[in-house]
């Protein structure tokens, strides 16, 4: 039996409530894996009977008003990590980490940074080496994991719609790049590009002017996997149906959806 495990930037979950349960209801109904980020609520601010309805239950490491993380789940969980283990970087809640049947899904939302030098610049970098350290003490690329999220890196040029345009700038800089390869080498498979390595395709657009349908965006959203969970791997794909319409208002972000077969 298939698992679908979906990443989704919501920015911000109240806002976009309805938009998910209709895209749910309608759409997409049988994701087994819904993991969230930028909610941008705290655990009791959280519509979590709202998602019930639909057969899924939540856990949720949240914030008032930023950041925040929540995997919803209709299979039974048995493990869950909340942040990284340093109290200074989960500060911001950016990481929460759940066990289904032997499979570790860990959903990400990575720091957005700042140009070159700036405060939020040196953040990002710190703390995806902070990321790294949380790995190496918690995981090991032997055991089957799914990492998905918004890592804000479009890791190489094809992952952005005007190399030239947007070379250097927040998402693209090589530095940026360089640290976040680090979290693929150290035991993870970028499973859209594994699956299609020549093909363009964006998780991210600019409500500024009209960007999603000219489609001049980035990929800045990935479901990653470890070398026990490739075999399973049968597809990825990102649905628009959420992010191509006036109303509902759309997060800037649409869902990827990884696809693998007989993995629990």
């Amino acid at each position: 039996m298939d698992l679908k495990i979906c990443s989704f930037n919501v920015n911000s979950i109240r806002a976009r409530k309805d938009l998910v349960i209709r895209w749910l209801s309608e759409k997409e109904k049988d994701i087994d894996l819904l993991c969230f980020q930028e909610i941008k609520a705290e655990e009791n601010n959280f519509p979590h009977e709202d998602f019930e309805k639909l057969g899924y239950k939540s856990v949720v490491y949240g914030q008032k008003g930023y950041n925040g993380v929540a995997v919803l789940s209709r299979k039974d969980i048995s493990g869950v990590i909340k942040g990284i283990g340093y109290s200074y970087f989960d500060q911001q809640k950016r990481v929460l980490s759940v066990k289904v049947g032997d499979l570790w899904v860990i959903n990400v939302y990575a720091p957005h940074g700042d140009l070159r030098g700036e405060e939020k610049y040196y953040y990002k970098l710190d703390w995806y080496r902070a990321f790294l350290e949380f790995l190496n003490k918690n995981f090991s690329p032997d055991q089957k994991i799914v990492m998905v999220g918004d890592f804000n890196v479009a890791v190489e040029d094809i992952d952005v719609w005007n190399p030239e345009l947007l070379k250097d700038s927040i998402g693209t800089m090589p530095e940026e790049r360089e640290i976040f390869k680090k979290v693929l080498n150290w035991g993870f498979y970028d499973c859209f590009r594994y699956l299609y390595p020549d093909k363009k395709q964006f998780t991210w657009w600019d409500y500024i002017g009209g960007a999603v349908w000219r489609d001049e965006g980035m990929r800045i959203d990935y479901i990653l996997a470890t070398k026990p969970v490739i075999p399973h791997l049968k597809d990825v794909y990102v649905d628009m149906w959420t992010r191509r319409r006036r109303t509902p208002k759309p997060s800037d972000h649409a869902p990827v959806i990884g696809v693998f077969g007989d993995l629990l």
